[in-house]
């Protein structure tokens, strides 16, 4: 039995590195989402219900987005089909060197980061005069892009390892992942589904007052709080170090990863970060619907 343990283990670990990133995996993202529907007015879930019965317009079959938990992995399930989305990829994260001074005026060149991209998406949706497609798309890639955000690895890198892709670490047992994939996947797997789980269980534990808290700042702050969390939480724990070492080489020690201590500490981190992420684009789903969002662009 032990020898098929590991082996099962080391299968899924095999397919967590050969795996492209998408960050949560479904069962983060969707979490998201569930938050958000649970928490927006029911003037804007009304709203999101006529743009999601529209889903056709964006003729992507086999990447359905009939309800807000499919428009949450919707650009996900769309890099599979090549040239159509490809434009999008630099949207998803924004890669900001852990080891320097937060600024992602350099990955966001061109508006090709999650943090611009947050924001042109809620612009986009909250503009009335915009033909449905559009609306719907720009639906679709915020609600994606919101929890995107709140992985600390999409918005963030250390020593070029293109936020943990590139870092190789074990996740208990499990050999050979890469530390993004184990913060998209196992990891965030287990902290949304230990008691109290999913989205009710993660709301269970807030009053108005926290959530009111939590949606506080911009797109900007949240982008830098995932930044703070992986240089003070998310590399040293994979590390068993600083993430940024005072002296001597940035190189990752060979015993890179999480013990079962490690992911017990990790896993209210990760709850928070998925109730973070709900609560925020709940309340970038109001302000859109309600015509409470500047149309006109930060930065020419």
């Amino acid at each position: 039995m032990t020898r098929i343990r590991l082996l099962l283990a080391a299968l899924i670990a095999t397919f967590l590195s050969a795996s492209p990133a998408a960050a949560w995996w479904e069962y983060g993202h969707q979490t998201v989402a569930a938050i958000a529907w649970l928490e927006v007015t029911p003037q804007t879930r009304a709203g999101i219900d006529r743009l999601l019965r529209q889903s056709k317009l964006l003729d992507t079959p086999t990447c359905p987005a009939k309800t807000i938990e499919d428009a949450s992995v919707w650009p996900d399930c769309v890099k599979t089909l090549g040239d159509r989305f490809s434009y999008a990829y630099n949207w998803h994260f924004v890669d900001t060197d852990v080891c320097k001074p937060f600024d992602p005026k350099g990955p966001c060149a061109g508006g090709n980061c999650v943090i611009s991209q947050i924001e042109r998406n809620q612009r986009l949706l909250a503009n009335p005069r915009l033909n449905p497609r559009e609306r719907l798309m720009a639906l679709v890639f915020l609600v994606h892009f919101v929890g995107d955000l709140h992985q600390p690895l999409h918005a963030s890198e250390r020593d070029g390892d293109q936020g943990g892709n590139r870092l190789k670490v074990h996740y208990g047992a499990m050999p050979h992942s890469n530390l993004h994939s184990v913060w998209d996947g196992l990891l965030a797997d287990r902290a949304i589904s230990s008691p109290p789980g999913d989205a009710k269980g993660l709301l269970a534990g807030t009053t108005p007052d926290s959530r009111a808290a939590m949606a506080q700042g911009s797109v900007v702050d949240w982008a830098k709080e995932s930044w703070l969390l992986s240089r003070d939480v998310v590399y040293p724990a994979a590390l068993h170090g600083p993430a940024c070492p005072v002296t001597g080489a940035n190189k990752a020690p060979a015993d890179a990863g999480l013990d079962e201590a490690a992911i017990q500490r990790l896993v209210p981190v990760v709850r928070d970060q998925v109730l973070k992420g709900g609560i925020r684009l709940a309340k970038m789903l109001d302000d859109a619907f309600a015509g409470r969002v500047s149309l006109k662009p930060k930065y020419s």
